[in-house]
């Protein structure tokens, strides 16, 4: 009841992304502006350069996408999917959505390309952190558990994923937690289920806000010029 109490009167006054349609533009903001003295990736916390290029930490390997592990991409925290699949467009198509050989298209693809309340939940910076690549094609669309029954597939990095659901590391529980409580309060097409709203409260709760998380939001809100509600209430 707490929690549900607590979305309804962040969402009642907070505002989403009208500013940035464009996720490759969303991403050079994040790399140029951002991220640019705090290159950590969210997951495992590998330093990665201006070029995009990973430093892996003492310890982490992979055994699927190896090509995609040394490069930096850029995580949907809340997946893109999650609030995607409410657009006709992702469902269903559009009779715009055809390609070049004549044939019919849907999902983000088509969504991206007719909808910009779409683009503009896409390339919402709040909700987007820089992932080891191979970390982030292996996480897909998961939903995140308090508790996944299987060893770390990535050595020194304890990101768990496993029977489609995802497990992060300790240290990612509270960006994580913030980052579903935002996208639940900001924006009406998405809702958390009331067992991921009350994951996400605890951690929420158990994982305070750090110092860079506070002035990432604010870098954010300088360059998007929409307020985190939910992270200027933990920022004070």
């Amino acid at each position: 009841m707490i929690i549900t109490a607590l979305l309804y009167s962040v969402s009642s006054f907070a505002a989403g992304n009208e500013s940035i349609q464009s996720f490759s533009k969303a991403k050079k903001y994040l790399e140029r502006e951002v991220y640019v003295d705090h290159r950590e990736t969210i997951y495992c916390a590998a330093a990665f350069d201006a070029k995009k290029y990973i430093t892996p930490p003492l310890g982490f390997t992979t055994e699927k996408h190896k090509k995609r592990a040394k490069k930096v991409e850029w995580e949907h925290v809340v997946p893109a999917e999650n609030f995607g699949r409410t657009f006709a467009e992702w469902r269903e198509g559009h009779k715009a959505c055809v390609s070049s050989k004549g044939k019919r298209f849907k999902g983000r693809k088509c969504a991206g390309k007719i909808n910009l309340e779409y683009r503009h939940m896409q390339s919402d910076m709040y909700n987007l952190f820089p992932a080891i690549g191979a970390v982030n094609a292996m996480r897909s669309n998961y939903n995140f558990v308090a508790e996944v029954d299987a060893d770390s597939g990535f050595g020194s990095c304890d990101m768990k994923i496993a029977n489609g659901k995802a497990e992060p590391p300790i240290g990612a529980r509270g960006r994580i937690a913030r980052t579903y409580l935002y996208m639940d309060a900001t924006y009406k097409r998405y809702r958390m289920s009331k067992s991921q709203a009350q994951l996400m409260g605890a951690w929420d709760k158990m994982y305070p806000v750090s110092l860079w998380e506070c002035d990432r939001a604010v870098r954010i809100e300088n360059i998007q010029g929409n307020k985190n509600r939910v992270m200027a209430a933990r920022c004070k």
